[in-house]
């Protein structure tokens, strides 16, 4: 059996290969042996595929919940100097005025 590289995301020794690509069963993260090791790096797109960068404005597509609270972030409402993360479940932290500190994922959200 040969030895297969541990996954440079998470560093999971368990990977394996699927067709042309390699997979790491923990984290999800697919990658080739042919691409650069540094070359891996999240891209985090809105719901219409538009790419994401920190500092960028978006704007809520749907009634979110607030966990743990009555409060709902509304349709349109629009969430300013986002700060994209690979933290957990979700891909944005950032505060939102009424709200507070908040994480949301992108696909809730558009580029504004």
């Amino acid at each position: 059996m040969s030895q297969l590289p541990a996954c440079p995301k998470c560093e999971s020794p368990y990977t394996y290969e699927d067709g042309v690509m390699l997979v790491c069963p923990e984290c999800g993260h697919e990658w080739s042996l042919n691409e650069p090791a540094d070359a891996v790096a999240n891209v985090y797109r809105d719901a219409n595929g538009n790419e994401l960068q920190d500092g960028d404005t978006v704007t809520v597509i749907k009634d979110l919940k607030v966990k743990g609270s009555s409060l709902v972030v509304k349709v349109g409402t629009k969430v300013k100097n986002i700060r994209l993360t690979d933290e957990g479940d979700h891909d944005i932290d950032c505060k939102i005025d009424g709200i507070g500190p908040m994480k949301l994922k992108t696909e809730f959200v558009k580029k504004a």
